[in-house]
Order: structure tokens, then C-alpha cells, then sequence
């Protein structure tokens, strides 16, 4: 039954009882209310057979174009026109000189490298000032630098290009054992970006480490900055599969690089770094 039928039969029905009733005041009176309920339930049953009535649509047909794009296509000026605007304020704000690099930072090395030692320790700087408890930091591996440093000036574009994920930084809890098999993936790695923590590689396993100047204890419980991403499994790092405590510390890791050379350029400070042996090779 439509909703305009529905609407037919409950006005007879109204016009037959007011009939009925006419020589009756108690009894108009007790029609009245009934018109009124009835009236109101009648318009809840027309809006629910008015949606029960809604069409339902199928796909019979669907059509598909590729449209190569090449030199050979021509530039939509209102295209353009769009967008420009927003190219160039962004490309004001990417352009912009946060600090200056005093050599170029890469990222080749048998197992440490400019680049890594940079990225790790200004992480960490930066990390450090959230959660003081940190005890040493895998922020990366190498495949996680996307880009080198050029000597001279750095903008915002630099970071970016360096660091061009929305990673954040978390900080593990992991017992020492579960340490113990991420030294021997960062060992068997050929090394990666770390800080505050040293050790050999021989025979593709970690010796002579030390963790903030102190040997390695797998009876202890360490406190290790990391990106989400690693900390979720990326990149097959070892060993953080189970943490006692997982500590998210509410900062990007490139917003970390973008606030550590924007500090040291304050203090008049270029941004360096050197290889330190925190990783060597028997």
C-alpha cells in the first residue's frame, strides 16, 4: 500500500465515525481524541511507508577512459590557476633556511655514518626533554634515511626529504633479554642509527656493550626510544615485539629533526657530526 492510499482509507474511516458520533457529545468529545491518535499514528505510518517506498538503485552500466598524461598534453590554465596559489605558499614555507650544515652528512658507512649519528642524536636531544628516563635509542634503521644532508644551508624541505614519514616516537620498555635480541639484529644488520649505546660487531653478534657508559645487563630493564614504526615491526627489527610498557611521547620524528636545528641554529650553532666508534667492526 502507498503512503497517498494509506492516507485515502484513514480519512473514511474518520468521516464515518464523525457521522456515527453526531448526536452524541461524549461521544464527540471521545472522537475527537480518537481522530487525534489516529491522525498521529497516521502520520508515523506514512513516513514509514513513505520510506519503504524509497527506489532502489542498480548499476546497469559504467564507463571508464584513461587519459595518459605526457608532454604531449597541454596545461589547463584554470588547473593552474587552482593551485598556484597554494604551490607557492608552500613552497615559501619548504624554502625557508632553519640552520646551516657545517659538511655533508651521508649516510654511507660500513656501520655507523654521519648521517645516522646525526639523525639519532638529535632524535634522542630532542626526545630526552619529554622523558628524561630514556636509556638509549634505535630512531631509525638505514633505510629509514631518505635523504642526505648537503653542506650549507638547511631548509624545511631538507627534513622533510630526510625524514618524509609521519612517524612518531615511543619509548619501550623491554626486558634485558628482548634487548639482548635487538643487539643482535642491529649486529647482524651490519649496524644502525643509534645512541647511547656502543658495542663490536664479531662474528655477526654484539660484544664489549655498554648502554649510557654501562655494560650490558640482561637481568635489567631498559627504557628504549623508537619510532611507532619500527615498534610495530617495521624494518624486521628484533626484539620489540613484547614490551613491558609502551610510552608514546606525543612528538613526530621529523618535527624532532625541525626542532633540534632550529635550537642549535638559536645558539649559533652549525649542524654537525662525526663518527664516534659507537659502532665498529672486529
Amino acid at each position: 500500500m502507498h503512503a497517498w492510499q494509506a492516507a485515502l482509507l484513514m480519512m473514511q474511516q474518520v468521516s464515518l465515525q464523525r457521522k456515527f458520533a453526531r448526536h452524541n457529545l461524549v461521544n464527540e468529545f471521545a472522537l475527537n481524541i480518537n481522530m487525534r491518535f489516529k491522525i498521529t499514528r497516521f502520520i508515523y505510518g506514512a513516513a514509514l511507508l513513505l520510506a519503504s517506498c524509497k527506489s532502489h538503485y542498480t548499476l546497469v552500466e559504467a564507463k571508464r577512459s584513461e587519459y595518459n598524461i605526457n608532454n604531449a598534453v597541454s596545461a589547463d590554465s584554470t588547473v593552474i590557476k587552482t593551485y598556484l596559489p597554494y604551490k607557492q605558499k608552500m613552497e615559501a614555507q619548504m624554502s625557508a633556511v632553519i640552520g646551516q650544515s657545517a659538511r655533508l652528512l651521508t649516510k654511507s658507512g660500513e656501520t655507523e655514518s654521519l648521517l645516522g649519528n646525526f639523525f639519532a642524536d638529535a632524535v634522542t636531544s630532542e626526545a630526552l626533554k619529554i622523558d628524561p628516563a630514556i636509556d638509549f635509542a634505535v630512531p631509525t634503521t638505514k633505510g629509514g634515511l631518505r635523504n642526505d644532508v648537503a653542506q650549507g644551508n638547511i631548509t624545511l624541505s631538507t627534513m622533510f626529504e630526510l625524514m618524509p614519514f609521519e612517524n612518531e616516537l615511543v619509548v619501550l620498555k623491554l626486558k634485558g633479554t628482548d634487548v639482548e635480541q635487538l643487539l643482535t639484529f642491529l649486529a647482524q644488520s651490519g649496524g644502525q642509527p643509534v645512541n647511547n649505546i656502543k658495542f663490536s660487531i664479531a662474528n655477526g653478534q654484539a660484544q664489549q656493550v655498554l648502554i649510557k657508559g654501562q655494560p650490558f645487563d640482561r637481568n635489567h630493564i631498559y627504557n628504549v626510544l623508537t619510532s611507532d614504526y619500527i615498534a610495530n615491526g617495521g624494518d624486521n627489527v628484533k626484539g620489540m615485539a613484547n614490551p613491558l610498557e609502551r610510552k608514546v611521547l606525543g612528538l613526530r620524528v621529523r618535527d624532532a629533526l625541525i626542532n633540534y636545528v632550529k635550537q642549535q641554529t638559536t645558539a649559533g650553532k652549525p649542524i654537525d657530526a662525526q663518527l664516534d666508534g659507537r659502532i665498529t667492526k672486529n
